[in-house]
Parts: C-alpha cells; structure tokens; sequence
C-alpha cells in the first residue's frame, strides 16, 4: 500500500494527504486493510524538508504499535536537482520561439522564507544553465505575487512572459497576456517516480531499513543557523519528542532535501552544472 503526503508545494493537487492527522489516519487504515507494508512517499520536489521530517515522526509514532516491518518511509518524490531540471525543461518546451526576448516566471504557493529563499537559488540555476535571458520568481499568495513577477518580466524588456510551475499545484490566477506553460511533469511522470521511490523504498525494508531515521534527520540545517557567540558551548538538547503523533511540526533550524548527494549547488557533493534527470 502506498500513500502519498503533500506538504506546501501543491502535494494534495498530486493525491497527496497532509502529514498530521489525515496522514496517521491514512496508514492506521492502510494497515488494517491489508498485512502488506506500507509506504508513505513524501511529496516534494526539494523544498520542503519538513513534510520529510513530519513524516518520520508519525512513522515512528506508529510503528510502536506495529512493530518492524510494516511502515516504511520512501525518498522523498524529488531533490532541487530533480527540480532545476524539470524547470529548464518545461521552459524549453513552452517558450520556444525568442529566448533571448521571453522571460520564464517560477512560481509555487508561498511558504517560509527559507523555502521561498530556495526558490529563488532554483530560478537562478534554471537561468545559468537554460536560454532564456529572464528567469524571474513569483509567489501565489506572497511577494512578488504573480502580477508583480510579470510586470517585473515586462519592465526588464521581455515581450512574452511564461508560468513554469515549481509545484503540483497550479497557479491560483495568472495575469493578463502571461502563457502557462502547464503542469511540470504529467500525471504519467508523477505515477513513475511514485513507482520508483516506492520500489526503492521496499527494497530498503528487505533489509532492515524503514526510512525513519534518515526522514527525522531531513531538516538538519535548514533555517537560522545556531550562534553562541565566541567561546561559547552548543549545550542545548535538540531531541524531538512526540507528545501529539498527529501534530503538524515544523522546526525552522534544520534542513535538507533527503538526498545532498545530489545536490548541484556547491552545497552537498554534486558542484556546478546541475544534470539533467529522468522522471525517475
């Protein structure tokens, strides 16, 4: 059995369940419905490591009643690698005709200032490595909104303005005279990774691993990074406890994408020019 969680990135448009309660719910049935494992595939694509994090913490919650082998956490559905190139394509294929007049709006719904900082290190790469002469960011429901975003295409000289979505969501409204280039992946490319995550995920429980550990792990420094100051000690116990399994925790200290490996931004161990990726 699988179930997808869906976080700030527009998961739900994708099948996606919130990681609180609806999430516990959903595997507390999936578990009586049938003896098989169940896997929980987080559904980002990059940006949101505490949709991984909230994950694991009702995984563990759970699995104290269930004992091994019966939950497991998948890789999360994407990394910001995966994203950057999903984006360069989808700007490829929907302004084709004058890259050096169009300009490419990234949108996705606002979040914290970290993730929509994130989007912003996205677009940029999307534009070193992609052919358009404007990649600008646009939020829905934050600043720049979207009308901002294009009007910002349109004073920097673009002539045309195109939506690539950052997200499984689509845009609440576009302005006038702005092109949506559609969904970033299809619903096809969405069921393939969903396959492929899950199957990797199962073959980890073969042999002994849930997932859990690495998924509570998923924020490590994402957010403020901790100063005390000189000489001073990093005393401070930052242990999680789960007073309420199906609250939705977000801690705005930690971060990561679940696979920094794979990074192309200098921050993990892939540097520069980001490859480009399979749906799977």
């Amino acid at each position: 059995m699988v179930i997808l969680a869906g976080g700030h990135e527009g998961g739900a448009a994708a099948g996606g369940v919130h990681p609180g309660r609806p999430l516990s719910e959903a595997v507390r049935a999936a578990l009586a419905a049938s003896p098989e494992p169940v896997c929980v595939v987080p559904m980002t694509l990059g940006r949101d490591p505490g949709l991984i994090a909230d994950c694991a913490r009702a995984l563990r919650w759970l699995s104290r009643e269930e004992g091994p082998g019966r939950l497991v956490l998948a890789p999360p559905f994407a990394t910001v690698d995966h994203l950057t190139a999903w984006l360069r394509t989808a700007a490829l294929k929907g302004v084709r005709e004058a890259p050096d007049t169009s300009a490419v709006l990234v949108t996705a719904p606002v979040a914290g200032p970290f993730e929509d900082a994130d989007l912003f290190r996205v677009a940029r790469l999307v534009r070193q490595y992609g052919h358009h002469r404007w990649v600008e960011v646009a939020f829905d429901g934050g600043d720049p909104d979207l009308a901002e975003g294009a009007e910002r295409c349109r004073r920097l000289g673009a002539g045309h303005v195109a939506v690539v979505r950052a997200a499984f969501a689509p845009p609440a409204e576009l302005p006038a005279g702005v092109l949506d280039t559609g969904p970033l992946l299809s619903d096809a490319a969405i069921a393939q990774v969903v396959r492929a995550r899950t199957q990797e995920a199962l073959h980890r429980l073969a042999h002994g691993h849930d997932g859990v550990a690495e998924g509570l792990d998923a924020e490590h420094g994402h957010g403020y990074a901790h100063s005390h100051g000189p000489g001073g000690d990093h005393e401070q116990d930052h242990t999680h406890t789960d007073p309420d399994p199906d609250a939705h925790h977000t801690h705005a200290h930690t971060r990561a994408d679940g696979e920094s490996h794979r990074r192309a931004d200098g921050r993990g161990h892939g540097h520069g020019h980001p490859h480009g990726h399979s749906p799977h």
